[in-house]
């Protein structure tokens, strides 16, 4: 029995670096004794209402070069992810799930592969992780833009001081991506003094644009937004139970920006003649491309502009309600990604199907310090090559891929 193996081990247009960028000053421990769900997280119906504006369903993708994700098993180990899976425990399609295309096909669906991510925490600086499995979290920001949260964990109260960051740099190969100065004292490492104590709170009412995952928000007086947002970016992968410390954990994190935040755009079609179903997209801020520029063998950033991906699928044949399908990078140099939904080797060695759903959701931590941000779209009927508008809808994206990739590496057709 022929398994499918990666045909590349690096994100598209990356290239590989001999050690990971150094971990954020201010990472919180990590603790895996405690991963209880907590109960403030929003409803699934709640998030909808507070994804902000992204693309809409339009054209198609374009025929070329595969490019197509594969399997982001994501623990708990940092910033913005966990520590690597092998590539073996991470194995694809069998000769027999196949069939009639072969050997060929298996070369080609390895592609699926090529942009393995486990998502590494330390490497990739967003929306700055402060804690995990937190409750009763406040934010104040002072006038001076010092930001104070405050919240419960492990059975004690929690005060941390972040400031001296705002928004996000464009990916540079020569500078570091922005980042928080954050004193988990409350002040007295920094300052050599409770400053929490003497903190005033002059952040008014939001005026900033639509989120998910929101605990709390507000507009500074000079205008720019903080945020905190609070959700589960580490799940199992395949819809299957937790395996690893820190799956299922609440992250909570901190962002601080001015005007929009990061755009999410995505598309669903089929693709292999329509053998399965297929999802394709990009990630852009303020009209430039959000990616990285190195990755590990696994896919994991090796900078901090590096992007993950994460993708729930809702009413599938993992069973009902949304289930985690998969993680990956936006890649090198449009931002962009493609994921096809094609039966996976989970890491017991069970073969878990194709599990495209009713709808989808792709989650992501935004580039620099601004916030987290979401895109929910249908999914697709299973293609008919009978169907006058099934074909019309896939000659469109096939269109559309070919603008989105028109620098870089495609899809495949």
């Amino acid at each position: 029995m022929t398994e499918i193996r990666a045909n590349g081990r690096y994100a598209t247009g990356d290239r590989r670096r001999r050690q990971a960028a150094g971990a954020h000053l201010g990472d919180p421990a990590l603790e895996v004794t405690d991963v209880r769900l907590c109960h403030r997280m929003p409803a699934e119906g709640g998030q909808r209402l507070q994804v902000a504006p992204v693309g809409v369903h339009g054209a198609r993708r374009a025929p070329g070069s595969e490019g197509e994700q594969e399997a982001l098993d994501v623990g708990v180990g940092g910033r913005h992810g966990a520590g690597p899976d092998s590539a073996r425990s991470l194995g694809f399609l069998s000769r027999a799930r196949l069939g009639p295309l072969g050997l060929r096909a298996a070369v080609s669906l390895s592609a699926l592969a090529a942009v393995s991510v486990v998502a590494l925490p330390d490497a990739a600086r967003a929306s700055e992780l402060v804690a995990r499995n937190t409750s009763s979290e406040r934010l104040a920001v002072s006038r001076d833009g010092r930001a104070l949260v405050t919240y419960y964990a492990r059975g004690k109260r929690h005060r941390v001081l972040a400031w001296g960051a705002v928004n996000a740099r464009a990916p540079s190969e020569t500078r570091a991506q922005v980042a928080f100065r954050k004193d988990y004292s409350g002040g007295w490492r920094t300052f050599g003094r409770a400053v929490w104590k003497t903190h005033r709170d002059a952040c008014g009412p939001y005026r900033g644009p639509s989120l998910p995952f929101v605990v709390v928000a507000c507009t500074a007086p000079d205008g720019s937004h903080w945020a905190l947002q609070r959700w589960r970016r580490s799940q199992a992968n395949y819809g299957i139970a937790p395996w690893k410390p820190g799956h299922g954990a609440w992250e909570l994190r901190l962002s601080h920006w001015t005007g929009e935040a990061a755009k999410l755009e995505a598309w669903a079609d089929w693709y292999y003649s329509g053998r399965w179903h297929h999802l394709f997209g990009r990630l852009t801020y303020r009209g430039q491309p959000v990616h990285g520029f190195a990755t590990t063998p696994n896919g994991e950033p090796l900078d901090s502009y590096g992007r993950v991906l994460y993708l729930d699928t809702l009413d599938s044949a993992y069973g009902p309600g949304w289930r985690r399908e998969n993680g990956f990078v936006a890649r090198r140099p449009n931002g962009a990604f493609c994921y096809g939904f094609v039966p996976h080797r989970a890491h017991t060695g069970e073969l878990r199907p194709a599990a495209h759903g009713r709808r989808y959701r792709l989650s992501v931590s935004g580039p620099g310090v601004t916030p987290d941000v979401m895109w929910v779209g249908d999914g697709l009927p299973d293609f008919d090559p009978e169907s006058v508008e099934h074909r019309a809808h896939e000659t469109g994206m096939t269109e559309l891929q070919r603008q989105l990739f028109a620098e870089g590496k495609g899809c495949r057709p």
